[in-house]
């Protein structure tokens, strides 16, 4: 699960780098900032089960100029956090360890991953991928043994630039200590981020600050109604905390000594991978719904081809296969059928022909030049062609016509240009693959023939009649003029022999079976031409392009990845680390 959620966190960040994307930029921003915040918790777990005498974690956490730095002073009962009046002067997370050693959270670097551990005197204001851990002199009546985290603020202009070390901090805690002024407790980023952290049901407390006397039951009552707007759990405990001029800082209650103390008490470590779940169940859905979205796109991409396809063979159906004036090959067929009623024996020479060859186009052109005549002036040859040209044209409308709707504008808008700078490849190589079939096809009119003459032979009377026939000479001469290149099949159609031929053979006892013949070489050929030139040619040039969209542009995350993750989340709900 966590390599998923860093793969989800490096996708958004790298389509929001994308200047296309900026009508997304807010939405996605906050996902990646869930993702980070996620990451970090999985993170936490697995600091958990490595580490399980992992000291203790409280971070404090608040919008700028709240006195964070303030408050962690006032609990380590020194001069530790540096405090500034410039909003802004935390830009790193820090770390102060109360009565435990800094090699006690050796572990702490895997946790913070790519962030440098670095002295907190050295700590550098232009770089933010760092964090430091010091050793606390004091000892603090306020909370027991652990670290205690000062952190940047979430809401200034700069924050979103070492918003990711606070984030990191936030998720590491087993205790929030939540820092607001009466001037700040009401701006939505405080709320926004109590709302974020629920799911990890870590125990807090809100520390009032900065307050004047009589201010503090009016501020107490309106932060719990809007604690009660983010969140569905327990309003916290609040600590009112009154500035004091001759320490220069604010005073903890003695009445809320203990209060870190007993929320120590109450973390549970082993709901972790619960709260893991929770979290995730939280944004899976949103995470996952422009991914969605692309999915549905790339499906309707395949529909697109799949239905211009079915179009285009549609129109060879109907153009070709069943035009009374296109349709050329089963006259072909009758065609080589005279050459064997003129030369009896022939069929057995041609079937063992095929029997040596492989039929390979190669060795097809071969045996002469009747088939690449064939090919030349073949009706078929300019029809499909004709057909590719407009299923290129059609999906071409349809691109256009998605990139100017829906919430997937740039990745139509991409396919359409993918299209556009392929398009004269792609034809070019489908028609020499027609070319290639149409001479390759052959063989099976050459079947059919045999076929047809092999019935003839059960037929002897059939057979002398149409032998002996004035027709026979004709058409044998016009098998000659077909085989030497002087008539091409569309000149087969409109021959008198060959509608002569054609009549006998229908009249005769063969008609029925002739039929039969001439119906099952057509649908053998709408078949071939199918698979060869639509389902594996032009269809797998068209779904290849797929492969070649940037991935800039989209999240380039396949559906059987996500089925994948959510199976094992379905699974092991209570072994996500397991993934």
């Amino acid at each position: 699960m966590l390599e998923f959620i860093q793969l989800l966190k490096q996708r958004y960040q790298i389509m929001l780098s994308q200047p296309e994307n900026e009508v997304f930029k807010t939405s996605y921003q906050l996902r990646v900032e869930q993702l980070i915040l996620t990451e970090a918790f999985i993170r936490k777990g697995q600091l958990i089960d490595r580490s399980p005498k992992q000291p203790f974690h409280l971070a404090i956490v608040g919008p700028t100029q709240a006195g964070k730095s303030s408050i962690a002073n006032v609990l380590l009962a020194g001069n530790v956090a540096g405090v500034s009046p410039l909003a802004g002067y935390t830009v790193h997370p820090q770390g102060f360890c109360h009565q435990v050693s800094v090699n006690d959270c050796e572990e702490l670097q895997r946790y913070f991953g790519r962030f440098q551990q670095l002295q907190q005197s050295v700590l550098p204001r232009d770089r933010y991928d760092c964090y430091s851990l010091t050793e606390s002199t004091t000892h603090s009546p306020c909370f027991p043994p652990a670290v205690l985290w000062d952190t940047p603020d979430f809401d200034s202009i700069d924050s979103a630039l070492y918003r990711e070390g606070v984030i990191r901090a936030m998720a590491l805690a087993d205790v929030i200590i939540l820092v607001v002024s009466k001037e700040k407790y009401a701006d939505q980023s405080v709320w926004d981020i109590i709302s974020a952290l629920e799911p990890l049901h870590q125990p807090t407390i809100i520390c009032l600050n900065k307050l004047s006397e009589g201010s503090e039951e009016l501020l107490t009552a309106s932060l719990k109604e809007k604690w009660q707007l983010a969140r569905r759990d327990s309003f916290p405990e609040v600590v009112p905390l009154y500035y004091q001029k001759q320490a220069g800082m604010p005073i903890w209650p003695t009445l809320k000594q203990n209060v870190l103390n007993d929320l120590v008490r109450k973390v549970e470590h082993k709901k972790q991978l619960r709260s893991e779940h929770e979290l995730l169940q939280k944004h899976w859905q949103t995470w996952l719904a422009p991914i969605i979205s692309e999915h549905h796109v790339l499906n309707d991409w395949q529909l697109m081809i799949e239905g211009a396809i079915k179009e285009a063979l549609t129109s060879y159906e109907r153009d070709y296969l069943n035009h009374p004036h296109h349709y050329e090959t089963f006259q072909q067929a009758l065609a080589e059928l005279l050459t064997l009623l003129e030369v009896p024996g022939f069929a057995g020479v041609l079937a063992g022909a095929r029997k040596v060859l492989t039929w390979p186009v190669r060795k097809i052109m071969n045996l002469g030049n009747k088939r690449a005549h064939l090919a030349d002036s073949s009706q078929e040859i300019i029809l499909l062609n004709q057909m590719a040209e407009h299923l290129l044209i059609q999906l071409a409308d349809n691109l256009l016509d998605s990139a100017e709707e829906g919430s997937q504008k740039l990745l139509w808008k991409e396919f359409s240009q993918l299209l556009r700078k392929q398009r004269q490849l792609i034809l070019q190589e489908f028609s020499v693959s027609v070319q290639t079939y149409h001479v390759a096809f052959q063989q099976d009119v050459e079947k059919a023939a045999q076929r047809l003459y092999h019935k003839l032979q059960e037929q002897p009377f059939v057979l002398n009649s149409l032998r002996a026939t004035r027709v026979t000479t004709d058409a044998a001469a016009i098998a000659l003029t077909l085989q030497m290149g002087g008539i091409g099949l569309h000149d087969l159609i409109f021959a008198p022999a060959m509608l002569t031929i054609t009549s006998l053979l229908t009249e005769s006892a063969i008609g029925s079976y002739m039929h039969k013949v001439e119906y099952e070489l057509k649908q053998h050929q709408l078949a071939t031409v199918k698979k060869i030139l639509f389902d594996d040619g032009i269809g797998q040039k068209l779904f290849a392009l797929q492969a070649q969209l940037s991935r800039s542009t989209h999240f380039n995350i396949s559906p059987e990845q996500i089925k994948t993750v959510e199976q094992q989340f379905t699974e092991k709900r209570h072994g996500l680390r397991l993934l």
